[in-house]
């Protein structure tokens, strides 16, 4: 029986899991889009779809709970002040995923995992800044 069982393993245990995750959702929010396998990215898409939602609330509890989630406090300061007002407006919906290619060395299908809207030119804007 499946009960209770929101996500996939990945086949990897829990710590594990989470930690690729978190790098996976790191990895986005620095650069707006990334390309991983299709498992992947169906799992970090929920992720990542909750931490903007933090981001929105922008309150210190909220900040918390991203840092326990991301672990990195710039990334977390880039959530809360760059990405997050980009989609104060927008119910839901930030990830887009679109299918590419299968990879050469196991044939794994592929896909780009990206921020929907005005946040690559956002981030691109506020990494010249710094």
């Amino acid at each position: 029986m499946r009960h209770r069982k929101h996500h996939g393993s990945l086949g990897l245990p829990t710590g594990h899991r989470r930690a690729l995750l978190a790098n996976l959702a790191t990895a986005l929010l620095t650069h707006g889009r990334i390309e991983t396998t299709q498992a992947k990215a169906r799992a970090v898409r929920p992720y990542i779809e909750k931490l903007i939602t933090l981001g929105k609330a922008g309150d210190l509890h909220s900040r918390r709970q991203a840092l326990a989630k991301l672990r990195y406090r710039p990334i977390v300061d880039r959530l809360f002040n760059d990405v997050a007002p980009v989609f104060a407006e927008r119910p839901g919906g930030y990830t887009r995923m679109i299918k590419t290619r299968h990879r050469a060395g196991d044939a794994a299908p592929m896909a780009i995992i990206e921020l929907v809207g005005q946040v690559e030119a956002a981030l691109a804007e506020t990494a010249t800044e710094a």
